[in-house]
């Protein structure tokens, strides 16, 4: 199953990086979104199926923990999951992150490996990104 994934950063560098790593890892995704602070992406959310949000923590407008507050909030955004893509390092932080709903942390710099392992695991997919039940339908036309 392919998961659209929304990138939330103030820098659009790390937006291409985060994106280029989920492709090299291999994490299986449809659409890619991208926001450059919470605002643009609860506008992201409320026009378009995310399945997943990747968030850096320190944005102006309005950082990643005032947007997973917002998400929390609201009854169709408040399942999606929210992991938190950041160089802040400070346990507090963390752990502050994870009681307000963060569904994961990941911390900058990171490599493909880890970044598929973590998503896999927050969404439910094997740690090899394969399902039990794929290699039943390989070949059928749909």
């Amino acid at each position: 199953m392919a998961f659209n994934v929304l990138i939330v950063d103030d820098s659009s560098t790390m937006r291409a990086v985060i994106k280029r790593t989920i492709n090299i890892s291999g994490f299986k995704v449809g659409e890619f979104w991208e926001a450059s602070d919470g605002i643009e992406a609860l506008k992201i959310l409320n026009e378009n199926w995310v399945d997943l949000v990747l968030s850096d923590i320190n944005m102006p407008n309005m950082n990643g923990m005032e947007l997973i507050s917002k998400m929390k909030a609201d009854s169709m955004m408040k399942s999606i999951p929210v992991v938190m893509v950041t160089t802040e390092s400070s346990e507090k932080r963390i752990k502050e992150c994870m009681e307000i709903g963060a569904a994961g942390y990941i911390k900058k710099p990171f490599l493909p490996e880890d970044i598929k392992t973590a998503l896999n695991k927050i969404m439910g997919e094997p740690e090899d990104g394969h399902s039990d039940n794929e290699e039943e339908f390989e070949g059928l036309d749909f």
